[in-house]
């Protein structure tokens, strides 16, 4: 297989992860509220969001290397297609 077959293959998983991770962080939030009028019998809404923010947080670092490392690559990848098709015309 060629080197254009290998790179679009570790683009795709990079993006399947990268949309996957997406999609948890999402679901995670739609949980979270805006604003909280907590009384002291409210205590434990606060615990889960503070969790809720902990595990967004935890993941916002892999969405934010998985999203450069996914763009980078698709331009390397379209500049290697550009390269070998400017090549072939000569």
């Amino acid at each position: 297989m060629s080197p254009m077959v290998w790179m679009l293959i570790v683009w795709g998983v990079l993006t399947a992860v990268l949309i996957v991770l997406l999609i948890y962080r999402s679901t995670l939030t739609m949980q979270e509220d805006d604003q909280l009028f907590l009384g002291d019998s409210e205590s434990h809404m606060e615990q889960e969001q503070i969790q809720l923010m902990h595990k967004v947080n935890k993941i916002n670092p892999f969405v934010r290397w998985l999203g450069a490392a996914s763009g980078l690559l698709i331009l390397v990848i379209a500049g290697l297609a550009i390269y070998q098709g400017l090549n072939q015309v000569q």
